[in-house]
């Protein structure tokens, strides 16, 4: 079977395609995630050290696992409700807290900083993306997907 064999045909019906800018959202939500449960296990392994941790500093260690647990949380939701209206500034205002996460832990604020930057990337790539995949779709509506 050759490559050309594949390719759709007038009439055949084409799934829908996720679009890229909430494809990227949601993944660097899900990451940004895991990145603020590691920096919990960091703090959470610095609690007794002699390492001056940041600004602020949870001397309970029930607060510092709420603080990063509710952060893990709403950051997988967010990144679950991204596609709906409201999810990129929900998202968006997430990066907010991330960065505080620097007075507890001074690295953070270099790893978060790089993870907004990435957040903005993730939003500008994956609407172009899905502009020049509407133009294409325009272009060859016998291949655009059928909604």
């Amino acid at each position: 079977m050759s490559k050309k064999d594949d390719r759709p045909r007038p009439g055949d019906r084409i799934a829908p395609r996720k679009p890229a800018k909430v494809q990227f959202a949601s993944t660097m939500l899900q990451i940004e995630a895991f990145v603020v449960l590691f920096a919990g296990l960091a703090l959470y392994g610095l609690r007794d050290s002699r390492y001056e941790r940041g600004l602020l500093m949870l001397d309970s260690t029930t607060a510092t696992w709420v603080v990063v647990g509710v952060l893990f949380v709403v950051l997988i939701v967010l990144s679950r409700l991204v596609g709906r209206p409201g999810g990129y500034l929900a998202g968006s205002v997430a990066q907010v807290p991330v960065l505080a996460l620097g007075l507890l832990l001074p690295m953070m604020f270099l790893v978060s900083g790089i993870f907004v930057i990435l957040w903005v990337v993730a939003l500008r790539l994956g609407g172009r993306i899905d502009a020049e995949r509407a133009a294409y779709d325009a272009e060859h509506p016998e291949t655009a997907p059928n909604l």
